[in-house]
């Protein structure tokens, strides 16, 4: 789409040719009053036709051109500060702004940003409620468009942005910058084909970005691997003709600091799921390409804390497979030996995301940090509990669940909290191994989280966030219809900042 560059605009403005200004106007009692001044203001005039139209109940947005040229079009958008309003409203709604803009031949775009004390109900930080307003232009700016033989042209866009604090505005939008960079380097990756992103790319590809910003990365290849004898990311991997990679990241952002304070990230990271010998039904395997999403925003988080040097020591574990059928691959009925020594029963070959994440926790366990927290495209039974837009939050501290259950409101990267009875165990217990790796139908995406936690140490804080619905295309809003996500990037970062 455009070329971005955002400024924060000063006192006065300069509508350059070819420019368009966006205003909000609250739907309240004196709306009729508001518009006629910002019309007066503004030097224009509309039939009253179109006044009644914006004015309705179901008036929202309503375009103006302005044949002096200061702006060229003027957009006026009605706010209804109601039950429905959240704090993704700005932001969808200006990534779905821009995207209409899409063809035009606009050159400046000036948004004026409503006054906080309207909206300090909903954001208890008026730099982050900027912040939403710079999110959603580059968020519905996202495209990926790298194999079209023809492609449309790139065309630069000045977007102004204008505020009653220009301090904070300024603070928000090098922040918004660069966590945005985070989020559509995940989104790069998940949107990228398997056949080309193989776990050896995948570890390139982090490797090249993330040493760049000054983080230590290790991979391990499969000798490596064996030589550490995870038997969860061997098994699963062995099926394909491309080996698996065990990536490690660390950010260290306290470095002479009285505080260690670790968190360690880990990120399913399987480039595609066929479902292996117990093989996926054909209809949208081709989303499975998006199977490694939790490893795309474990990179995507730990790029933007390194970019905005967040005072956090972070671990970033990956195990990265692809899981095919073949004469090598493992089969239901295997016994497979983890890292950790513990044995695990084979019954589903599809089931192979707990498998690999099995070494992962062990790995991240050794380190001894204070938190541990996965992402995984784990089950589809997550996604039926609860719909495509939320990601299922399993833990039993309670102080981790009410952090991040807080912090996924702010920035709608929502989550929902499910039981991790220990109740469920009964369902993955095996006769012959330590845990199997697949329970009865009914409450799967709960038995999945309590195969994972028979693998991190139990003095740890842990959560596991199944992001299978979110992480992939959806239609809920207007910067999620095209492409896979980026889901959880925005809401680790945020999780971080405040540790």
């Amino acid at each position: 789409m455009f070329k971005l560059k955002a400024i924060s605009g000063g006192k006065r403005i300069l509508y350059k040719p070819f420019s368009v200004s966006l205003k909000y106007l609250i739907g309240e009692k004196k709306l009729n009053k508001s518009f006629e001044n910002l019309l007066r203001v503004s030097n224009l005039k509309l039939s009253e036709l179109q006044k009644q139209n914006f004015l309705s109940k179901d008036g929202s947005d309503i375009r103006i051109s302005n044949y002096n040229g200061k702006p060229d079009e003027l957009i006026i958008s009605k706010i209804k500060v109601d039950e429905r309003f959240s704090t993704d409203y700005f932001r969808n709604h200006l990534a779905g702004f821009i995207q209409s803009l899409e063809n035009e031949k606009v050159k400046n775009l000036h948004i004026f940003i409503p006054k906080y004390e309207h909206f300090k109900k909903y954001f208890d930080d008026e730099e982050y409620y900027y912040r939403t307003f710079i999110e959603g232009i580059y968020l519905g700016n996202y495209t990926f468009d790298k194999y079209f033989k023809q492609k449309k042209s790139v065309r630069e866009l000045e977007v102004y942005f204008y505020s009653d604090n220009g301090r904070k505005l300024n603070a928000a939008i090098a922040k918004s910058l660069k966590v945005i960079e985070g989020v559509n380097f995940a989104k790069d990756l998940q949107n990228e084909p398997s056949n080309v992103l193989t776990p050896a790319v995948l570890a390139s590809r982090i490797s090249f970005t993330l040493k760049s910003a000054g983080i230590k990365v290790k991979i391990f290849d499969e000798k490596e691997i064996k030589r550490r004898k995870m038997g969860g990311v061997l098994a699963v991997g062995k099926g394909s003709v491309n080996p698996p990679r065990f990536i490690v990241l660390e950010y260290n952002g306290i470095l002479r600091s009285k505080s260690k304070k670790k968190i360690a990230l880990i990120g399913k990271g399987v480039t595609f799921d066929s479902g292996g010998i117990s093989i996926k039904p054909s209809a949208h395997m081709d989303e499975m390409k998006a199977d490694m999403s939790g490893a795309a925003v474990v990179a995507g988080v730990i790029l933007a804390a390194a970019k905005t040097k967040l005072p956090v020591n972070i671990l970033g574990v990956i195990p990265a497979v692809e899981n095919m059928p073949s004469a090598k691959s493992f089969k239901p009925g295997d016994i497979v030996l983890t890292s950790s020594g513990k044995s695990i029963e084979i019954e589903d070959t599809d089931a192979e995301g707990r498998v690999i994440l099995s070494d992962a926790l062990e790995f991240a366990s050794k380190a001894k940090p204070d938190v541990i927290i996965d992402l995984a495209t784990l089950t589809g039974a997550c996604v039926v509990a609860l719909g495509e837009f939320v990601a299922g939050l399993f833990t039993k501290n309670d102080k981790l669940a009410d952090e991040l259950y807080k912090t996924g409101l702010k920035t709608y990267d929502r989550l929902w909290r499910l039981p991790l009875w220990d109740d469920y165990n009964y369902l993955i217990k095996s006769n012959i191994a330590d845990v199997k790796n697949l329970g009865i139908r009914w409450g799967s995406a709960i038995t999945a989280a309590k195969f994972l936690e028979k693998f991190v140490a139990k003095n740890i804080a842990w959560a596991h966030l199944d992001i299978a619905g979110p992480a992939m295309a959806n239609d809920f809003n207007n910067y999620t219809k095209k492409y896979m996500t980026g889901f959880g990037v925005r809401l680790l970062f945020e999780y971080l900042s405040g540790s």
